[in-house]
């Protein structure tokens, strides 16, 4: 099992998100999850969802959503600064933030860690632990991709969710498990929603 931090920012591709913490859970990790007051308005918007305020209300709300699962899912608060994920004495074996919005990815870039999120996001860096983010949609300004850059060089992963096409997609939905399962493959996590390159 391994511990997973995901985080949920304001920008679009909740659908992303959603379908990262289904898998992640399905395939028996730890998910630590986190979200901002501006992925609430996102969920509802984009999917019709609604992300309770209290964690403890996020964590029924979502775990009757996924049903049976194996993993395990923890939800905190944004300003919950005794959150395992907030000290580098317990960071987890990775985080994603999916999506992240350029507010997010700018502080991270800059080092502000104001919000559990980008605290957590600074923990993964400082203790040399895998973080991918996950942007929002396009186009990105030269400060977007020099921030993006900035935090490439610092180690993380970042993964624009630019779907591939050989694979035949034949909804939206396929769309969205091509990009989870790059993130998937990323974290060393084993996923079975599309098939390595070579392979029939």
């Amino acid at each position: 099992m391994k511990t997973i931090t995901l985080a949920f920012t304001g920008a679009s591709g909740l659908p992303y998100g959603i379908r990262l913490l289904d898998c992640l859970l399905q395939s028996g990790q730890r998910v630590n999850l986190v979200y901002s007051q501006a992925a609430q308005i996102v969920a509802k918007q984009e999917m019709d969802f609604v992300l309770p305020n209290r964690p403890q209300d996020a964590e029924k709300l979502l775990k009757e959503r996924f049903g049976t699962f194996n993993g395990e899912l923890n939800v905190y608060g944004i300003q919950d600064w005794y959150a395992p994920m907030a000290s580098g004495s317990n960071p987890g074996d990775a985080m994603v933030i999916c999506p992240c919005t350029m507010g997010t990815l700018g502080k991270i870039a800059g080092g502000i860690s104001d919000d559990l999120i980008s605290r957590a996001a600074d923990v993964m860096l400082k203790e040399k632990r895998a973080l991918i983010l996950v942007p929002r949609e396009m186009p990105f300004s030269a400060v977007h991709l020099e921030n993006m850059l900035k935090l490439s060089h610092a180690g993380a992963v970042i993964m624009p969710p630019n779907p591939g096409f050989y694979h035949h997609p034949q909804s939206v939905q396929d769309i969205v498990d091509f990009v989870v399962a790059r993130i998937l493959d990323h974290l060393g996590v084993a996923q079975g929603l599309i098939k390595p390159w070579g392979e029939e």
